[in-house]
């Protein structure tokens, strides 16, 4: 009966891989298990006092932003002001869908709206730069 060889691949592929002595040659190395794994200083009890982070903010930004409707939206709108039509022409979705997703942007304070000067008809939206700001440096923070 024939054996199967440990590794998927022939022995000849498999001693051109690997040392003829790994385990030998990692503990004949000094240092060769941390070169890959840095030595992390930890505490020398687990402390058990420590206050909760405030990431309110932060969470409620991210989720609004999670969506792939809204961060589209808001992609778009980084580029300047847009009406309904064209983001939903542009995004694949219905207008009362993107309508929807707008109105919580501007729940927000991420959006704003303004009738075209024109056509009063027409609603464009676009991006409250500060108020954008404010909110990447808040889910920044978090990455920090």
């Amino acid at each position: 009966m024939q054996t199967t060889p440990a590794t998927p691949y022939s022995p000849a592929i498999a001693a051109s891989i690997l040392p003829a002595d790994a385990d030998a040659t990692a503990a004949a190395t000094p240092g060769a298990a941390d070169a890959c794994c840095p030595t992390i200083q930890l505490p020398p009890e687990p402390r058990l006092d420590l206050p909760a982070p405030e990431v309110t903010d932060a969470v409620a930004a991210a989720a609004l932003l999670a969506d792939r409707t809204r961060a589209g939206i808001m992609a778009m709108l980084a580029e300047g002001p847009h009406c309904v039509c064209e983001m939903a022409s542009a995004l694949g979705e219905r207008q009362n869908n993107v309508s929807m997703h707008l109105a919580r942007l501007r729940e927000a304070g991420l959006v704003r709206a303004a009738r075209h000067s024109g056509d009063a008809r027409w609603i464009f939206y676009e991006r409250d730069e500060d108020r954008c700001a404010a909110t990447a440096a808040t889910i920044a923070g978090l990455l920090r």
